[in-house]
């Protein structure tokens, strides 16, 4: 799969497996706000993050490791 990056957008994201959850235990906010659904398509990550002042690169970690996961 394609390595996550700060300019990845919050709806390409959600589409991985187990990448909601890396999300959520990182308090990404715009899981859960009724209008970020309407701008998933816009939103990327490392804007979020700067916004809200989360932890960018342990979240990168967090749902790139997801891949490694999944084919080991």
């Amino acid at each position: 799969m394609k390595k996550i990056t700060k300019d990845t957008v919050l709806a390409e994201i959600i589409k991985r497996k187990g990448a909601e959850d890396v999300l959520l235990k990182n308090k990404m906010p715009c899981l859960t706000c009724p209008f970020a659904k309407f701008e998933m398509g816009k939103l990327k990550l490392g804007e979020v993050c700067k916004v809200y002042g989360l932890d960018l690169e342990k979240i990168l970690a967090g749902i790139n490791a997801l891949d490694k996961n999944v084919r080991a």
